[in-house]
């Protein structure tokens, strides 16, 4: 009785019921602009937010599904679903409970415009409106560039996960559908847009996502029938001279930044104020969702920890649709889960407050050597082992090396490093350092012409070090390990650890690597707090390694099952069967992992299920692998895991 009259209430605040009929043209933007208090520190846009008045205008009915949340109050409506072992769904397109064209009219009139239906970026080359020859064209070229693909509200860049039911084609005849794509995204400019888009979400019982960049191997920017929040317009940024807070004793400078803001951005703003600050090395990431939420490895880890180590405050959209900021001293148990426990999770994070650093010199050196000729594949693979040699003295010195190891050809193998990476340090100084692997390397016979290059700036060695990667998702799958520093500590778990790695390549598997030690809470490095959520195993780390692997574009679901089966038991099985208790770093890692709870959040899990289950009981946030994703579930058709099917509770709701 209590789920019909639920069931009843959601139908006729859906509009589903005529009763209360209201014209849209009469609503007006849902936005109050509010006085920070003193110790707030809120962009503009920040302070246009949603109070409870804004949404007087409207009728009970309608006001009913942008109030905020309440957890003493039933949880919002779910669809139920003809199979009998999971029984109850997020409210789809074309179910009776979807809101009605009037009421996201409505809605979109409360955001004050922004609400953009999905349009795939391909659909300009099939058949209809959209076809367009020359924006197909270009589609096709620039589907796997991410300056390209991060621009578009709904675009990602593991396009697998989507389910690719719309790819750019010569043949205007195929079908193009929204398969995983989201029905509606929010153009955030501000914080009320939000709040409604989050009060809307959960009140109506449709599925929410959020997304930046889309900068994500698992695919949680997309979900078919969701409702996205799109924050990558957020794009404020502020310089602190000197910051200062309740509950903090840092004093330095410090860089708010909204959440929109990518690492060229970043970087390109802290170098003009002659600071740093602690981001990825890829271009395009979006530094204040998945990547500083999911803890964040950088360049200068080996030296100041993840970058979730540097925040200093986080201003939020709770799951009850609340504004509130996240710190030391205000809501530190969100604060803490914030700063690793993953994005998507506990809410819409809208900026973030970062300690900079003073600007540094950095030299960079990339070589690469392989196989064939002269040099034996035995010599190769004992030039690449006794690199593994120096993993901890290259760390303790601060250094950050990103090395590739893969196939070049039939037989033999390619060793890139692009790039040696070494803060703080000269020239002469970096080439200390390298010199003993170099003199072993040569006299296995092994040239290496090193391009050892000065910069001035960390910009300098970022931006001319670090290439745009090429991202194209398709056909592949990826998964990752952290190797334990302790693997390096014991010549024969070493070895054990260097073979079980090397058999992946030798299989043909592309292998992206990082020397890197965030160990920030050996005591190593000032100025950090890890205090925090990030995965434990990071603190042990010496290597993070990804591998990918990929398939023919003519394989079944049921054959591609079958590889990725044998890539998750098999080929991460090894790593794992090396690397006992360690983990895999969320960002760059397996969708299907097993054990993820473990994998990605260590003993934090527990911690974090908890306040996931305080701060969002309706379950209103969920991505794949995030905490508490566990109760749910994508019901595709061709059972592969990507986000084209309805989300489902994995448990009966009674």
């Amino acid at each position: 009785m209590k789920h019909d009259r639920l069931l009843f209430a959601a139908a006729v605040a859906a509009n589903l019921l005529p009763v209360f009929a209201q014209d849209p043209s009469a609503v007006t933007p849902a936005v109050t602009k509010v006085t920070p208090g003193p110790g707030d520190h809120y962009f503009e846009f920040e302070t246009l937010q949603l109070v409870e008045e804004s949404l007087n205008q409207l009728e009970e009915q309608n006001k009913a599904l942008f109030n905020f949340g309440d957890p003493s109050v039933t949880p919002p409506p779910v669809e139920k679903r003809d199979d009998e072992d999971v029984s109850y769904c997020k409210v789809f397109p074309g179910d009776p409970l979807w809101p009605r064209p009037p009421m996201w009219d409505i809605f979109n009139r409360l955001l004050g415009g922004g609400l953009i239906p999905s349009l795939p970026m391909a659909s300009a080359c099939y058949e209809g409106e959209e076809y367009d020859a020359e924006r197909c064209e270009f589609v096709e070229a620039n589907f796997n560039n991410s300056y390209v693909t991060t621009e578009d509200p709904i675009e990602i860049l593991a396009i697998s996960f989507q389910g690719m039911t719309c790819m750019p084609t010569t043949d205007p005849t195929g079908s193009c559908t929204l398969g995983g794509y989201p029905a509606f995204a929010v153009d955030v400019s501000n914080v009320a847009q939000v709040q409604l888009a989050v009060n809307f979400a959960r009140n109506s019982g449709i599925r929410l996502i959020v997304k930046n960049t889309g900068h994500d191997f698992s695919g949680k920017s997309a979900g078919a029938g969701s409702l996205s929040i799109w924050t990558h317009n957020l794009k404020d940024m502020e310089f602190i001279p000197e910051y200062s807070a309740e509950g903090t004793d840092w004093t330095g400078p410090a860089i708010k930044a909204g959440s929109g803001v990518q690492a060229y951005d970043l970087y390109e703003f802290c170098n003009q104020h002659g600071v740093v600050t602690i981001g990825g090395e890829g271009q395009t990431v979006g530094i204040t969702g998945g990547y500083i939420q999911g803890g964040g490895h950088s360049p200068l880890s080996s030296i100041y920890g993840m970058g979730a180590d540097h925040v200093l405050e986080m201003e939020v959209v709770t799951p009850d649709g609340h504004f509130v900021t996240a710190s030391k001293s205000e809501n530190e148990e969100l604060f803490w889960a914030l700063r690793g426990g993953g994005g998507s999770t506990y809410g819409v994070v809208t900026s973030m407050t970062l300690k900079a650093r003073p600007d540094m010199k950095v030299t960079t050196t990339t070589f690469t050597f392989t196989s064939g000729g002269t040099v034996t594949k035995e010599n190769f693979w004992q030039g690449v082992r006794y690199f593994f040699d120096y993993f901890i003295p290259f760390t303790d010195a601060g250094t950050y090396s990103y090395f590739f190891l893969m196939p070049a050809g039939p037989e033999d193998f390619l060793f890139l490093m692009q790039p040696f990476f070494a803060p703080q340090m000269s020239i002469e100084e970096t080439e200390t350092l390298l010199g003993p692997w170099f003199t072993q390397l040569a006299d296995l016979g092994i040239t290496v012409q090193a391009n050892f290059t000065h910069h001035s700036t960390f910009h300098a060695a970022w931006s001319s070090s670090f290439p745009l990667e090429v991202i194209d998702k398709r056909y592949n799958a990826d998964g990752s390990r952290l190797f334990p520093r302790a693997n390096w500590e014991d010549k024969e778990t070493l070895d054990a650890t260097f073979n079980a790695w090397k058999t992946s390549i030798e299989k043909g598997i592309i292998t992206i690597n990082f020397n890197i030690a965030p160990t920030l809470a050996r005591g190593n490095f000032a100025g950090g707090d890890a205090d925090n959520s990030v995965n434990p195993a990071w603190r042990e780390t010496v290597m993070h390694s990804i591998q990918s692997i990929s398939w023919a574009p003519d394989l079944s679901p049921e054959e591609i099952l079958e590889v990725r089966d044998s890539f998750t038991n098999g080929d991460m099985q090894r790593w794992r069967d090396v690397s006992p208790g360690a983990g895999s770093y969320l960002g760059e890692a397996d969708r299907i992992e097993p054990n993820f709870q473990q994998a990605f959040y260590g003993s934090h899990y527990e911690r974090l299920l908890a306040l996931k289950k305080k701060v969002d009981p309706w379950d209103v946030f969920w991505a794949a692998t995030a905490v508490g994703s566990e109760g749910w579930e994508v019901v595709t058709e061709n059972g592969l895991p990507h986000e084209n099917g309805r989300l489902c509770r994995v448990e009966k709701v009674v």
